[in-house]
């Protein structure tokens, strides 16, 4: 062995293009964006309403010395979610990481207390829409190859009662993602996904004391091994393992981002 300083190898952890984050004005979304980018990946996300989030997330991006471009977008709507990827792939010409991280207010319930009009319209926004950046995105990826990353919820791992508007939608989309996994390997996709517990941002924060109880919170806090809530920078950095290089030959996986509470 030789007694030569050693050189550290340089290394690129995402190739040229752009990562879409779907949901990037969000509270955990605005941390993927930015550790994204501090990965050395553009950033294009989208946001549904709130111009100045998004243009705060911009500038946050931008002063971290990354690329960034943000575009609104309700995925509910297949035509405008097909317009929106043929958009970013004429301009910025391969995508090669697609994460989604949505999340709109919803009523925590019991499932004797729902009715089927909420039941079609949580599954058509959240399920239905993933479906559909999906069906706008999979023939550019098959291409390419490329990740995609979704956040769900640790409630499929440990159900928490009320919570079916979160659990249920995320369950068809986790099986949507293992199915990407195995049958467009063979294209260079990757598909996994991070399930979350309670993540003091965000949605969570939005809710605490209405829909989250101070009860509900201690007791969550009380039964999970670490003793604490999560934060949306430890969600970032799941993300970002998956989406880059260092996840290569990592498929159809859950990282369970919960602070042990499914345990």
């Amino acid at each position: 062995m030789s007694d030569s300083p050693q050189v550290a190898r340089s290394r690129t952890d995402f190739p040229k293009g752009v990562a879409v984050v779907i949901g990037g004005s969000g509270g955990i979304g605005s941390e993927i964006c930015k550790g994204l980018s501090e990965a050395g990946a553009n950033i294009v996300f989208t946001y549904r309403n709130n111009k100045d989030k998004a243009a705060a997330v911009s500038s946050a991006v931008q002063e971290l010395g990354g690329n960034v471009a943000s575009y609104p977008l309700a995925i509910e709507h297949e035509q405008e979610v097909n317009d929106f990827f043929a958009t970013v792939i004429q301009k910025y010409k391969r995508i090669h990481t697609i994460v989604n991280a949505t999340g709109s207010n919803i009523p925590m319930m019991f499932i004797n207390q729902l009715s089927p009009s909420k039941w079609r319209e949580v599954m058509n926004n959240d399920a239905n829409g993933f479906f559909n950046i999906v069906h706008a995105s999979l023939p550019h990826l098959r291409e390419h190859g490329g990740s995609y990353v979704v956040i769900s919820t640790a409630g499929l791992s440990r159900w928490p009662n009320r919570d079916i508007l979160s659990v249920a939608p995320k369950a068809a989309i986790d099986a949507l993602i293992t199915g990407i996994a195995r049958e467009e390997g063979k294209f260079g996709i990757r598909a996994n996904t991070v399930a979350l517990g309670l993540i003091d941002a965000g949605l969570f924060q939005r809710m605490r004391g209405t829909e989250y109880s101070e009860e509900y919170v201690e007791a969550a806090i009380r039964n999970s091994s670490l003793k604490r809530l999560g934060t949306a920078a430890e969600v970032a950095d799941a993300v970002v393992f998956f989406g880059s290089d260092r996840a290569r030959f990592v498929t159809g996986q859950t990282l369970v981002l919960d602070g042990g509470f499914s345990l």
